[in-house]
């Protein structure tokens, strides 16, 4: 850029004889002022066709993502995530969208402990964990994740996206191979971009396809079978009990992103592995600290002390990234007591869940997934998905369209997120006016 603008500077010298320039030289006292002059002007003159080029070159994707439909607008909240939120224009609308699972981003008592966390020990730590970032809740925190697991140690992360960007470089050399379902988690996708491994990549819950790649990949000194617990878009669940069955005959490891999962599925909320009842076989699992566990933020992997020990040496996400404030610490440690020894918040989830679903699919909706709390109502089209969204908005509930690249072309839908806060009121309400809009823009008959 340097060489750009002194070539310039230099060619704009060289015109200074030049009539058109006259003007401008004859205000100036000295040469140098002349020079100064010059070169303010030229590079204000690149600073300004740089960002033209890179107007020039976003406008057109802009615009082509509001041509398809699928332009991505944020409505703003004006009170705390809960079943009932308030919006900045003063709509008042139940919530049906959010991974608030247990209800839990706005109890009392987790509110509570993270307050009294920023009492004791602060807003934050401005500092890595290395450093001087860690204290002891940081280490409770680990410590309860990991037994919450049944397993040796834990290591926690500013988000689960940064536990999946700083798992598999840290772990996976050239000489090993990891194998991922194409529909993963775009956090795990990018993680595995980032390592050596040889890649591969099968079809979508396909146990013959990742079969078929785990024995063309004999020779991988490690192979890393990575799969999400429950795919957020669709609510279906991850063949777990044939995946450890391949994973044991073929000698693979099993990673196991459970964002979705974690504290409210399986029978007691430990997740996938208790959902197929196969607690403690997967080798390693990343989760959020962010959905049902309090919706603050924070994600973690938890797993063998020795695999821990080597991220805690070699994390690029956890050795450059500033520790977890307190009141977030706080507030999933209060979580995970409250739901440790309780399934109190999970059955009263799952019965909402079934209410919910029954209730639309009596009415004659598509709603996909594995009796999970995301409930995926099917529209097709993405403009009349986005259509659907707004207009639910009027009815007082609020949900969102998903469409590409969120999801596949033409399997455009709204995403349904059950709570264990809703009440059954709430349930009946969201799905009369689902019946009411989807008759009238023709989804149903």
């Amino acid at each position: 850029m340097n060489s750009i603008v002194n070539k310039s500077i230099s060619y704009f010298l060289i015109q200074l004889n030049h009539c058109r320039y006259r003007n401008i030289v004859s205000k100036c006292t000295t040469c140098s002022l002349v020079g100064l002059t010059f070169k303010n002007r030229c590079e204000k003159w690149m600073f300004r066709r740089s960002m033209s080029l890179l107007t020039e070159c976003i406008v057109p994707e802009l615009k082509a993502i509001e041509a398809a439909g699928t332009w991505k607008k944020e409505r703003v909240i004006a009170s705390p995530q809960r079943t009932r939120i308030v919006l900045t224009n003063g709509v008042e609308a139940l919530n049906f969208c959010a991974n608030n699972y247990l209800g839990l981003a706005d109890n009392k008592e987790v509110i509570s402990a993270a307050k009294f966390a920023l009492d004791k020990y602060g807003a934050g730590l401005s500092s890595v964990r290395f450093i001087c970032g860690t204290q002891e809740i940081h280490v409770e925190l680990e410590e309860k994740i990991a037994r919450f697991h049944g397993r040796e140690a834990a290591i926690l992360y500013a988000s689960c996206l940064d536990a999946n960007a700083g798992l598999f470089e840290a772990l996976l050399t050239s000489e090993d191979a990891v194998f991922s379902d194409e529909l993963n988690h775009a956090s795990i996708i990018d993680g595995i971009r980032l390592c050596k491994a040889k890649r591969h990549r099968y079809k979508h819950r396909d146990m013959e396809d990742l079969e078929n790649k785990l024995k063309d990949s004999m020779s991988s000194r490690l192979r890393l079978i990575a799969t999400d617990g429950v795919f957020s878009m669709d609510g279906t669940v991850a063949p777990l009990s044939k995946i450890l069955e391949l994973a044991k005959k073929y000698n693979a490891l099993t990673f196991v992103d459970d964002c979705h999962a974690t504290g409210f599925f399986g029978k007691t909320g430990r997740g996938t592995e208790e959902y197929f009842d196969q607690l403690g076989s997967i080798d390693i699992i990343n989760s959020t600290l962010g959905k049902a566990l309090g919706g603050a933020a924070g994600g973690y992997t938890t797993g063998k002390k020795e695999l821990i020990d080597l991220l805690r040496q070699r994390s690029r996400p956890y050795l450059f990234s500033n520790s977890l404030p307190p009141p977030v610490v706080a507030s999933a440690s209060k979580v995970l007591d409250l739901i440790t020894d309780s399934t109190e918040y999970l059955n009263r989830l799952r019965s909402n869940t079934n209410l919910f679903r029954n209730t639309m699919k009596m009415a004659g909706f598509t709603i996909v997934g594995d009796d999970h709390p995301i409930c995926p109502v099917m529209i097709g089209d993405a403009r009349l998905a986005s259509k659907f969204a707004d207009k639910m908005i009027e009815q007082g509930v609020y949900v969102i369209g998903f469409s590409y690249p969120v999801v596949p072309r033409d399997k455009a839908r709204i995403r349904v997120q059950i709570s264990a806060a809703h009440s059954a009121n709430d349930i009946e309400r969201a799905a009369n006016a689902f019946i009411h809009i989807g008759k009238e823009i023709g989804v149903i008959n």
